[in-house]
């Protein structure tokens, strides 16, 4: 029953998930090296701290978790773990680990060694963004309030066996247990390392870090005693870092490079799609995101719903997707239209500047104001920026463009305070797992709105927080169609609060080169995720 459930909740982002999952015709073969660009340096490789798409895929690689997704598909299956069973009432998991499994640093993994994990990513004095994804876990109100530095709930018998003891069914439990911030980790790597584990990480996945120089380049290399049989293909992959998109793609065109992480400068992509060789460049496909613009709830003027609404009617959101070469939808919500509980019949705020003005003016805003709008520096996002500028001087608001790098920007977001407005471009929301309570708790919900964390309006709704938690507690399969309804109009109501401006629906484009597999097998799973555990190069 279990099982044909996930099939039943999970229909709907297989058609998301199936252009950018095709896997193969022909036959991987070991061997090979490839080089991938970024922009951006990276900051951390801590999976209880990274949370940006370029540096996810790579702590995806060092780690194992519990639980893994299928193949092109979005269900859950064992990893970490040998098997799992759950209790008739939801509330108790219990999971049977692989044996003679082995951090990079030579010590078997053990049951003891998931419930230090776990509890470290709970743990306020991590500062991680991904502690609420646990909240189901017995004891996590006392952790997360500093009660105490253990999780009551997680039960450790003997070396093999790891039990969860939930407070409530929890309908998303076995993707967080998928998710990087559920990774294992050594006590004793992370507290040799002193305080910089995420430049010193120790883990038992695919790949082991070989080299950082920062600033220039990371090496990963192949981990040979990886638990899972001819995984992965390639004998290690080196990111180069400090690439300007445009120069990426002229040495990927020359063979230099493999991936460019970055994608498709926008001013490139039909040039590269009507090329001879563009059909096996790019990687094309629909994911589970939304690009969205975020509007600081605890600085003025945003503190003013009015503000919030009124700056909603002011976007033109059709002039970015001409940006992005059709690339994109527009949106009118915070769930992508491919995400169970997505209401088609939800308009939003439509594009009316004589209506945004009079709402200013009603607010008490009638000359407008000034603020600041942070971006991530990587095009095409500051010219995305730079017309919504246009857009908001149009109705009197004179914003001040701050283009960043990534990190920079993150930070900001997860400063109390510090950061009126963002566009989300570049580190737009996609799917950690299929499901639409993703698109709330990290983002929407109380438990984002704190230091480092992604909730970047820190909006906090005390009555919408409590309606997220009796969704997720349907975990009866008889009732997903009431928790999918009642996750939709969790969102739509959200929208009258307007602590985001939705701004767009992004489809995701990669470009490779030609000696890479022949199939769009780089994403195979419903996260951010290049996975490079199914990345070959042809023989």
């Amino acid at each position: 029953m279990f099982k044909r459930w996930l099939q039943q909740t999970t229909m709907a982002t297989m058609v998301a998930l199936a252009p950018l999952s095709v896997m193969a015709e022909e036959t991987p073969k070991q061997g090979g090296d490839i080089v991938v660009t970024y922009k951006d340096d990276i900051t951390t490789l801590d999976p209880a701290i990274g949370y940006d798409w370029v540096n996810w895929s790579m702590i995806k690689s060092l780690y194992s978790r519990l639980m893994d997704y299928a193949p092109g598909t979005p269900n859950p299956v064992p990893s970490l773990a040998e098997s799992f069973t759950v209790s008739p009432d939801g509330l108790i998991y219990t999971f049977k680990l692989h044996k003679g499994v082995k951090f990079s640093n030579g010590r078997e993994v053990v049951a003891s060694d998931v419930k230090y994990s776990i509890e470290r990513a709970v743990d306020p004095k991590t500062q991680g963004p991904g502690a609420g994804f646990f909240g189901a876990i017995k004891g996590f109100e006392d952790e997360t309030g500093g009660k105490t530095t253990t999780l009551s709930g997680i039960e450790t018998p003997d070396d093999s066996t790891v039990i969860f003891n939930l407070s409530r069914p929890d309908a998303t439990f076995l993707h967080v247990l998928a998710i990087n911030f559920a990774s294992v980790v050594p006590k004793e790597a992370v507290e040799a390392a002193a305080g910089d584990f995420g430049k010193k990480p120790v883990g038992s996945g695919t790949f082991i870090l070989k080299d950082w120089t920062i600033g220039q380049q990371l090496v990963f290399e192949r981990n040979k005693d990886y638990f899972v049989k001819d995984v992965p293909y390639i004998d290690s992959f080196k990111v180069e870092v400090g690439q300007e998109p445009l120069v990426a793609l002229l040495r990927l065109q020359k063979g230099e490079v493999d991936i460019a992480g970055d994608g498709i400068p926008p001013a490139k992509f039909l040039e590269i799609k009507n090329s001879a060789d563009g059909a096996q460049m790019i990687v094309d496909g629909e994911q589970l995101h939304t690009g969205y613009i975020t509007l600081n709830t605890k600085v003025k003027p945003f503190d003013n719903v009015k503000v919030r609404q009124a700056l909603n009617m002011a976007i033109n959101k059709d002039r970015i997707t001409r940006i992005l070469n059709g690339r994109a939808t527009p949106a009118n919500q915070p769930l992508p239209p491919l995400m169970p509980g997505y209401d088609k019949s939800f308009t939003g705020y439509a594009y009316e500047v004589a209506k945004a003005k009079a709402l200013l003016a009603e607010a008490g805003y009638p000359d407008g104001f000034e603020t600041v709008l942070y971006s991530t520096n990587t095009d095409p996002q500051p010219r995305i920026a730079q017309a919504i500028q246009q857009d908001l001087a149009a109705v009197g608001v004179k914003a001040e463009v701050r283009a960043l790098a990534q990190a920079n920007v993150i930070s900001a977001g997860g400063t109390e305070g510090e950061a009126p407005m963002i566009w989300s471009g570049g580190m737009a929301w996609i799917a950690d797992f299929p499901d639409p309570s993703n698109f709330y708790g990290p983002i929407l919900g109380c438990a984002g709105a704190v230091p480092g964390g992604w909730n970047w309006s820190w909006y906090c709704n005390a009555d919408l927080d409590k309606r997220a938690v009796a969704a997720d507690s349907m975990s009866d399969p008889a009732k997903a169609a009431e928790r999918t309804a009642a996750w939709g109009k969790i969102f739509t109501d959200i929208m009258a609060d307007a602590p985001w401006i939705p701004v767009i629906n992004e489809r995701r484009v990669v470009a490779k080169s030609l000696r890479m597999g022949g199939a769009d097998n780089i994403y195979i799973d419903p996260t951010r995720v290049i996975n490079y555990d199914a990345i070959y190069v042809k023989q």
